[in-house]
């Protein structure tokens, strides 16, 4: 049923186990490579067509010194924050809530009521663009934060539920039952039984979707128009200039936005890992 652990294969898989997996690792890091040597070229180096060989002049300094101080890098940023903790939090909020209700309760159409939640992940959200974009525009909410946060936390509820439903619909119902006995009320079953016991849960759907909406750029160019609300992943374009393509400052700006996503994960991955494999194995 499950495959055959590597160490118990024979020499050839062996081998080629320790060829390929390198190999692809190389391949799948190549572009991350290729933007972070770039961000540490000189603008001749890209004049003269040398994209992937050794930087004849390194302006590590210079670039990511220019990036903060000649573009509004800092403002995207902020901007990108803005739009991903209010969505964040809505999210996982609205999911907890939904999912205690679907996981929690047997009512009719239950089921039903969940494949709508679930059936909204499988719509491509391109075929959105147009109908989204009137109707942000006839609410006054386009080319705002607030309608970027609004959309995307009515996007992301849908996934956030199933995720959080299934992990609330593994936890003992005694518990439940017995908070009942004890004369808890529904709230309070909600806040001080299932909502501790999902934390993990919680803190691996809150990484997941910071790291969604933070790398968001359709949505980011479809209902933003000005810089005053651009998150950092549409303003990337504007650091080339008006004249010169200025690669190097573009690969430079994004590594730095890389670098909150991958932070949050590093300092939540203890929790990740365990929302992600809570109920994998039975004791």
């Amino acid at each position: 049923m499950f495959p055959t652990p590597i160490a118990q294969t024979g020499m050839p898989v062996r081998m080629l186990y320790g060829i390929a997996l390198p190999l692809s690792l190389l391949i799948w890091l190549l572009p991350i490579i290729g933007v972070a040597m770039t961000s540490v070229r000189g603008q001749a180096d890209l004049t003269a067509g040398n994209y992937w060989g050794w930087p004849t002049h390194w302006q590590m300094i210079q670039n990511y010194t220019a990036v903060f101080h000649n573009t509004p890098i800092l403002h995207y940023i902020g901007n990108s924050f803005l739009v991903t903790l209010p969505t964040v939090a809505g999210a996982v909020a609205l999911s907890c809530m939904a999912g205690f209700a679907l996981g929690i309760y047997r009512f009719r159409f239950n089921l039903l009521l969940f494949f709508i939640f679930v059936g909204g992940n499988f719509i491509p959200f391109q075929i959105l663009m147009v109908p989204v974009r009137d109707l942000s525009l006839r609410l006054g909410l386009y080319d705002t934060v607030m309608g970027l946060v609004l959309f995307h936390t009515a996007f992301q509820t849908g996934f956030c539920t199933f995720f959080m439903r299934n992990f609330i619909r593994e936890l003992p119902s005694e518990l439940v039952d017995a908070a009942r006995v004890e004369g808890a009320t529904e709230f309070q079953i909600f806040w001080k039984v299932v909502l501790p016991l999902t934390r993990p849960a919680i803190a691996a759907l809150a990484v997941l979707i910071f790291t969604f909406i933070w790398n968001d750029y359709f949505w980011a160019t479809v209902l933003i128009q000005g810089d005053h609300a651009m998150p950092v992943t549409g303003g990337l374009k504007s650091l080339n200039g008006e004249w010169v393509a200025q690669w190097q400052l573009v690969s430079a700006g994004s590594i730095v936005a890389a670098l909150p996503p991958v932070l949050i994960f590093f300092l939540m991955q203890r929790h990740f890992i365990a929302g992600l494999t809570l109920g994998a194995n039975k004791g």
